[in-house]
């Protein structure tokens, strides 16, 4: 339980809590770019130790939740074709797209399974020859890497049936869009597992650039609170910051092999965000060199244009415009038992997480 029991000690949370509350001298706004950061800080109830006038602000930190129709078009597009396999994540199934999900398609005789890694749906491709396996690859840098070495393994195996639909994205351009668009955020909650393989150093244009601070964050409700009070200090210094928090998993430069590795299968591309649109260079598509393994390149898709469900505004929560409550269709019509939007679906997803503990 080390890392676990000493990161909950109620004595250390009461304490840091009441240090906030003497430490705040107005109001505050920030937002967490991770979706495990979201559900921590609902889990814990940790804005309720907060002084009313500290705003925490849900990002676009779920990969599930910023995944695009369109690639969940493709992916059903994909799951109708002979002998072919969708080999994917157990939250992504759910995920609605313009006319059906995986779960529609799986329940009408699609072969669609559930993996917990790329390397499992790897070897489904080495032990069935004869079927066409695709995994869906989505998640930041802290997953990209993952499936970059599973990428290499099939090339160094001489597989001919595995192929990778990307949805890969990087944070950074992401939280420079909201920035932009934002004249009253004071700092980002930067997400942890992310910073393990960046480092801390890609997030140094926020503070120099939109006076925004930034603190690396651990999970755990002393790490979030603790986060909250730095940057509740660099406000009140008003001197914008990339701090730390999480010095137990993260260092400026981070994991170098596992950068590594993503730069030799992937390059940057203009992607996609639910809610966003198109975001330059905030995508990872697969290299040319290793294109025999993108589904995007052996097996091209014709898509009609689609557009969001109306009446959902998983868009502009992503963005920190508005909250789970604020949608009409939420607790309703939108459940975690029947999804209507993306935030939905992910147990990391803002309306998810409101609906199970706020």
């Amino acid at each position: 339980m080390r890392f676990i029991e000493e990161y909950r000690n109620g004595d250390l949370i009461g304490r840091i809590a009441e240090t906030i509350r003497n430490t705040a001298v107005g109001s505050y706004n920030f937002m967490e770019v991770c979706g495990g950061h979201t559900a921590a800080i609902r889990r814990f109830g940790l804005p309720s130790l907060l002084p009313p006038d500290i705003n925490l602000i849900s990002g676009p930190g779920c990969p599930v939740c910023v995944t695009s129709i369109d690639f969940i078009d493709r992916l059903v597009t994909y799951s109708g074709l002979p002998d072919t396999v969708i080999a994917t994540f157990g939250d992504l199934v759910r995920v609605p797209g313009s006319q059906s999900s995986l779960e529609n398609e799986r329940s009408a005789g699609a072969d669609v399974r559930i993996v917990f890694s790329g390397l499992e749906a790897l070897h489904m491709a080495e032990s069935e020859p004869l079927k066409t396996i695709i995994f869906p690859g989505i998640g930041f840098e802290t997953t990209a890497p993952g499936t970059a070495v599973v990428v290499k393994q099939a090339a160094a195996m001489g597989l001919k049936n595995f192929l990778v639909l990307s949805a890969h994205k990087v944070m950074p351009p992401a939280m420079e869009v909201v920035a932009r668009g934002s004249s009253n955020l004071d700092g980002f909650i930067c997400p942890g597992h992310v910073a393990a393989i960046t480092g801390s150093d890609v997030y140094r244009f926020l503070p120099e650039r939109y006076r925004i601070g930034c603190v690396v964050s651990g999970f755990e409700p002393l790490d979030l609170l603790q986060s909250v009070l730095m940057l509740v200090n660099q406000k009140n210094c008003r001197k914008p910051l990339v701090e730390i928090q999480y010095s137990r998993a993260v260092t400026p430069e981070g994991n170098t092999k596992a950068q590594r590795q993503l730069i030799e299968v992937f390059e940057p591309c203009d992607a996609i965000w639910r809610g966003f649109g198109t975001i330059p260079g905030s995508g990872l598509k697969i290299r040319e060199s290793f294109g025999s393994f993108d589904a995007d390149t052996v097996i091209p898709v014709d898509l009609k244009s689609t557009e969001e469900n109306k009446a959902c505004i998983c868009g502009e929560i992503l963005r920190g415009i508005k909250k789970p409550s604020d949608c009409r269709l939420f607790g309703n019509v939108c459940t975690p038992d029947n999804p209507v939007g993306a935030c939905m679906v992910s147990a990391e997803g803002s309306c998810n997480t409101f609906f199970r503990y706020s």
